[in-house]
């Protein structure tokens, strides 16, 4: 690896772990944005960089954390007993949640989910469950995807080092 490599890949490896910290935050691009450091080492390094396969599957595992990032709430709330209202409004929650920072981005799916329940006629004992799970399920979302996040780098980093060395 040459000092042209090596600057490449710090650079690469620092934009990734910037997108893994975007990871934690719900409706952030943090796995695309790993995804295109990946891209724009692969383009300027070309052979020296991830190969085509490693390439493919980093495009997946981007893929897959991006819907688990907009299905978490929706299907944590599923699984709590929500109906499609709830379900609903979880995501509706979600998104005007980002609007407000980290406790908008928690309380959103919960909030959502919850009162669209409440519309559709659900006690609030149900409705109320319905948002936990989505809360829940937008938890268990962040944490699927920084794993996915982390796979990603360590691939990533362990495969341009091996093709970089004779």
């Amino acid at each position: 690896m040459n000092g042209e490599q090596i600057i490449g890949l710090t650079l690469a490896l620092l934009v990734m772990l910037l997108a893994l910290v975007g990871n934690l935050i719900p409706g952030l691009p943090g796995t695309p944005l790993a995804l295109v450091a990946v891209i724009g080492h692969r383009l300027y390094f070309g052979a020296a960089s991830v190969s085509n396969v490693v390439l493919i599957v980093l495009v997946i595992l981007t893929v897959a954390a991006v819907g688990l990032d907009f299905l978490g709430g929706a299907l944590g709330a599923r699984k709590f007993g929500a109906t499609w209202r709830g379900i609903t409004g979880a995501v509706v929650g979600g998104l005007v949640g980002l609007f407000f920072n980290l406790p908008g981005i928690i309380l959103g799916p919960f909030i959502g989910a919850t009162l669209f329940e409440l519309v559709g006629d659900k006690e609030l004992k149900a409705a109320a469950k319905a948002g936990l799970g989505a809360v829940i399920g937008l938890v268990l979302g962040v944490i699927g995807k920084s794993a996915l996040g982390v796979v990603m780098i360590i691939l990533f980093a362990v495969n341009v080092m091996a093709r970089s060395t004779p």
